[in-house]
């Protein structure tokens, strides 16, 4: 069973860890999206590969036996925001890691402008400047939901927007001179 209070790893490792196509994409990912170790993208790997079994086991089964399963599933992923509404239990199959990068929060911010760089989007996130419905989140690997992508914004007194402010005007200073 294991320890109440020492969780377990939430990550599958690579069946073999000298594969040179598998560390080229792995660095094209943690550039891409800023992450700080390859481990969150076998955390990200190890999701997809669960939903995507549990949608193969489904699959197996007749309908009637797992329409509530289904349903269950298909809800939680269109909350999450992997998939679309009127998904069916077939594009589950159709997910990849990068669907659930693109809705961690750190790539969120990013997305949204409110950093220069994934990695600045990263480090904003874990200084506390980013909020969440005026919720403070210092988690870049917090998974955005559906409707929360509107609620993202600059903590109520963080710095950043001033300083953001006072580097843009000064940049145009320079430019008009």
């Amino acid at each position: 069973m294991g320890h109440p209070r020492k969780a377990r790893k939430k990550y599958d490792t690579p069946p073999h860890p000298w594969n040179a196509e598998r560390i080229k994409e792995e660095n094209k990912l943690t550039t891409k999206y800023g992450l700080k170790t390859k481990k969150e993208i076998w955390k990200a790997e190890t999701m997809v590969r669960r939903y995507r079994r549990d949608a193969r086991h489904l699959l197996g089964l007749s309908a009637e036996q797992t329409a509530s399963e289904r349903n269950q599933l298909l809800g939680h992923l269109v909350k999450l925001g992997f998939l679309n509404e009127g998904a069916k239990l077939e594009d589950v199959l159709n997910l990849t890691v990068e669907d659930v990068l693109q809705r961690r929060l750190q790539t969120m911010v990013h997305k949204k402008g409110l950093s220069r760089t994934a990695k600045e989007a990263r480090q904003y996130v874990i200084h506390g400047h980013i909020a969440l419905d005026g919720k403070k989140i210092d988690s870049p690997s917090y998974l955005v939901k559906k409707g929360q992508e509107d609620l993202i914004g600059y903590y109520a007194s963080s710095p950043v927007p001033k300083n953001l402010d006072k580097a843009s005007k000064e940049t145009t200073l320079e430019k008009t001179e």
